[in-house]
Formats: C-alpha cells, sequence, structure tokens
C-alpha cells in the first residue's frame, strides 16, 4: 500500500506548467514541521511534491507561499542522470487530493478610532435585569 497524508506550508509559489502534450503539472516543496518532545529542537522536513491536472490548478489558483496545505497521495521514485553523468534517484509525493486546512486569511488592521465608531450602533447591557429575553 503507497498513500501518503501530509499536511505543511508550501516554500515557494507554485508554478503552473504545461508539458508538450497539454498537460498541467506544477512543482512544489513543502514543509513539514516534524514532532519533537518539549524541549528538544524544532526540526523541519522539505518535501517535494508534484500535482498533474486540475489538482494542479487548484494549487496554483489557491495557494501559495506560506499556505498552510494538506494532501493525500503517494510516494514515486524516478531515475535520471545529473549533468555530472551521475545517476541520481528522486523521491516525490503525487498529490492526488489537495485540502484547504480552514486557516484563516489574516484580516487587514483596524485603528481603534474606527472600531470606536463601529461600536455606535451597540449599548452596553450592565446587568440581567436589563435583558430583552
Amino acid at each position: 500500500m503507497n498513500n501518503v497524508t501530509l499536511m505543511g506550508r508550501i516554500c515557494a509559489p507554485p508554478e503552473l506548467k504545461t508539458t508538450i502534450s497539454g498537460i498541467s503539472v506544477t512543482n512544489f516543496t513543502l514543509a513539514i514541521d516534524r514532532y519533537t518532545p518539549k524541549g528538544q529542537e524544532k526540526q523541519t522536513d522539505f518535501i517535494n511534491i508534484v500535482a498533474w491536472r486540475g489538482t494542479a490548478e487548484f494549487v496554483c489558483k489557491y495557494f501559495s507561499r506560506g499556505s498552510l496545505i494538506a494532501l493525500q497521495g503517494s510516494i514515486q521514485t524516478r531515475s535520471y542522470t545529473d549533468r555530472a553523468g551521475n545517476n541520481r534517484t528522486a523521491f516525490e509525493v503525487v498529490a492526488d487530493k489537495v485540502f484547504f486546512t480552514g486557516e484563516k486569511q489574516r484580516k487587514p488592521e483596524v485603528s481603534a478610532e474606527a472600531s470606536a465608531e463601529g461600536d455606535a450602533d451597540f449599548e452596553e447591557i450592565v446587568g440581567d435585569d436589563e435583558l430583552p429575553f
């Protein structure tokens, strides 16, 4: 069984590319914090991810550098020859499904004056006797 589930942050903006045959693909690196016992130095793994077709388009459209993403896929290996003529093996995760993590987008900061103006329509109720229900 070859099934991988990961959650981490995207290290660089994913870039959508197209193969010669017109298939969409993107490669990105996922930074994943390892569990470390309290008091030990935090460790991070950097995992190479590849996504194809609609999954690649979805990732490039909705995720950017620093986005928290969850994904399911499988580990794939491939052999290649580097520029120096050495045989190498690459390990990567092929993402089949990607998910939003529920992480909220940062809200723009509101000044104290704007906040006070927005509260002008509300009246503070001090005691339970004044509640309308």
